[in-house]
């Protein structure tokens, strides 16, 4: 992992430029940024631009990191087109899940690369789910499958709880478009992974299921 392809510098890039431009201009911040309001008026543009704001350096660069690890990962599987089409995917879906969740709240905003970034690791853990991740606070490389259950199981548990400032329906949404994508591009995955396709969604299954019993 971590090869810079030209598609991932081309996205880096236009993130890099994009959030500068909104940390220098306020204007520009608020006429982008992903506001659950604005949306409900007609401003759907602010779906995919907002997922290129970033709400300061810290923020964009974790969110460019983490890209830059699994990009080369997907794009070596599926090619430059479809790591596109997956981050432009996951992107628009992971807000359009924060404004299924957000819709009548008017002042929700949400800002970044989060829920674009989520599809692409999800999809790479989908290809890969034997890979080996190691995070900044375990010493130990955890398999992909567990970390993508466990980062999905947090993403829900976090929306229901509200935890933090963080967009964890971003996050949710980004990475079922991931993993929706992924089987749509490699229908192999059902025949040579079919465990694990399996294992994967059941974090998807447990939201729709919570959401359609009233108990989320």
């Amino acid at each position: 992992m971590g090869d810079f392809d030209l598609i991932t510098i081309v996205v880096i890039a236009a993130n890099i430029i994009f959030s500068f431009k909104g940390f220098n201009d306020h204007a520009f911040f608020e006429k982008y940024k992903f506001n659950s309001a604005a949306v409900k008026r007609g401003e759907k543009i602010r779906v995919l631009t907002s997922g290129f704001l970033h709400v300061d350096t810290a923020h964009l660069f974790l969110n460019m990191l983490t890209l830059y690890f699994f990009a080369d990962v997907v794009i070596g599987s599926l090619g430059s087109f479809s790591f596109l089409l997956i981050y432009v995917a996951s992107l628009l879906l992971g807000n359009l899940l924060s404004y299924y969740f957000h819709k009548d709240e008017y002042k929700y905003n949400a800002v970044g690369a989060s829920g674009a970034v989520s599809g692409i690791i999800y999809s790479a853990i989908l290809l890969y789910p034997d890979m080996s991740l190691y995070m900044f606070f375990i010493p130990i490389p955890i398999p992909a499958y567990v970390f993508g259950i466990g980062y999905m199981l947090y993403s829900i548990y976090g929306m229901k709880n509200r935890i933090g400032n963080i967009g964890h329906d971003a996050h949710f949404g980004g990475a079922v478009g991931g993993y929706i994508l992924t089987l749509v591009l490699v229908p192999q995955l059902f025949a040579t992974s079919l465990f694990m396709v399996i294992l994967l969604a059941i974090p998807i299954v447990l939201l729709f299921f919570l959401q359609k019993t009233g108990k989320f």
